[in-house]
């Protein structure tokens, strides 16, 4: 790399410039989004057990298989709210949970890559619309903190084989199952990272991180005797499907395997994209129309083009990984080698959970993956630094900005956000209702 470029001479300063950028951005999201099923069933929970002092031992309701398991979805919204009583509290804290999962995957990344592969990495990642958009208070929101703890406590055990990081990659597991029914992709990517001799495991760790997941559950099973329709799906289209129903269909396990190649492209969700009405430029539909169309052929001609980037990236990792996929390994593998494995485990789990699942798969069903398809990337502009260095800066500055456009679009004109909505005058007003009800 040359000695001149600008972002490597002040590394330090850049590297936590964009950090700070993608805070406020966080912010600014969390303000702007509008409030709806999703984020009031957490709010109640938690409001419920803040203000009347009942704490529910279930969440949120899932598609085909009932209320998710366990109490973790009020403690998350309601603690937060005990020690200070402002709907921003628990949404403070969500954020708070973001940046630590961040640093976690980023410990990994530098360990491994060079500065300007994990300057790309924070670029891609915590300024990604795929992260950015999914910063309100709903229960997928909360998977991208023990994504990142599975991740680094796995990376830990790669090396160690230590009490504590064995407690904290079940631990993940556990606490991720109480969130969101996508919790079964890190089992995925554990049984394949054991299959593969890539953890090094303290028995007594795994059996009291198990022994506090399933204390944990208790409250949930007592509930769950006395009221067995949280186990029931509210869902009148969900009649009829079963556990494995996504192996006997093609298309639900396809369109698994495009969000892991869309995950890692400019594609961005269709709530974000299509959602945009425009009407805060002009009142004239014409003119709304006019700017709405050119806006999608903008995004979308951009995200084909860095779809193909993540095809040949992932055509170059597959390359250095088709030939060992399931042979064993010795305990010995490099840092490297060691995050190709679990790049694969994420790829294997997210083909097995599409075919186990009873539904088709949105983009949030998946979303605690997102972090891990970018490694083909990191990958490939690893191998292409060389020929790449004199173009570094300007590719940093160009994704920045374009990243901060669509962002700034999405905030404020979008299916979930609008400038027009205030979260702290949605949460007042749903509380002041549903609590009196």
């Amino acid at each position: 790399m040359q000695q001149n470029n600008f972002l490597l001479k002040h590394y330090r300063l850049t590297f936590y410039f964009l950090f700070v950028v993608g805070l406020i951005l966080s912010f600014m999201y969390a303000n702007n989004q509008i409030l709806s099923g999703d984020q009031t069933q957490m709010l109640f929970k938690g409001y419920m057990g803040a203000h009347n002092g009942t704490w529910i031992h279930y969440g949120n309701a899932a598609s085909a298989v009932g209320n998710v398991p366990g109490s973790l979805s009020s403690y998350i919204v309601g603690i937060p709210l005990v020690l200070i009583d402002s709907p921003w509290s628990p949404m403070i804290f969500l954020i708070f949970l973001r940046i630590i999962g961040f640093f976690l995957i980023d410990h990994v990344i530098k360990n491994i890559f060079s500065q300007e592969i994990r300057l790309t990495f924070l670029v891609l990642y915590w300024l990604n619309p795929w992260f950015l958009f999914e910063n309100i208070l709903y229960n997928p929101t909360y998977l991208f903190f023990f994504a990142a703890l599975h991740f680094w406590s796995a990376y830990k055990m790669h090396s160690s084989k230590n009490f504590w990081y064995s407690f904290w990659h079940v631990l993940s597991i556990g606490m991720a199952l109480q969130l969101h029914y996508s919790w079964i992709l890190l089992v995925f990517i554990s049984l394949y990272l054991f299959y593969k001799r890539s953890l090094q495991i303290n028995w007594y760790g795994i059996f009291t991180a198990g022994a506090v997941v399933i204390a944990s559950l208790i409250p949930y099973f007592y509930e769950l005797l006395n009221n067995q329709a949280i186990s029931a799906s509210q869902h009148k289209d969900d009649k009829g499907r079963y556990i494995g129903w996504g192996a006997v269909h093609v298309y639900p396990i396809f369109k698994a395997l495009i969000y892991w190649v869309r995950y890692a492209s400019f594609i961005f969700t269709n709530k974000l994209v299509l959602g945009a009405s425009f009407e805060w430029v002009t009142s004239i539909e014409s003119l709304q129309t006019i700017i709405k169309y050119t806006y999608r052929t903008i995004v979308f001609s951009l995200g084909a083009l860095t779809i193909l980037i993540t095809l040949k990236a992932n055509w170059y990792v597959w390359q250095q990984v088709k030939k060992t996929l399931f042979t064993r390994n010795d305990q010995n593998v490099n840092d490297k080698q060691w995050l190709l494995i679990y790049m694969v485990g994420a790829f294997f789990a997210i083909i097995i959970s599409a075919a186990l699942s009873p539904i088709v798969f949105n983009y949030w069903h998946l979303i605690m993956i997102f972090p891990f398809t970018l490694i083909p990337l990191l990958f490939f502009f690893d191998a292409q630094q060389k020929r790449l260095n004199k173009y570094f800066s300007n590719f940093i500055y160009a994704i920045v900005g374009y990243l901060l456009v669509i962002n700034l679009l999405g905030m404020h004109d979008s299916e979930k956000f609008s400038y027009k909505a205030n979260y702290t005058e949605q949460v007042t007003n749903f509380i002041g209702t549903s609590l009196q009800d």
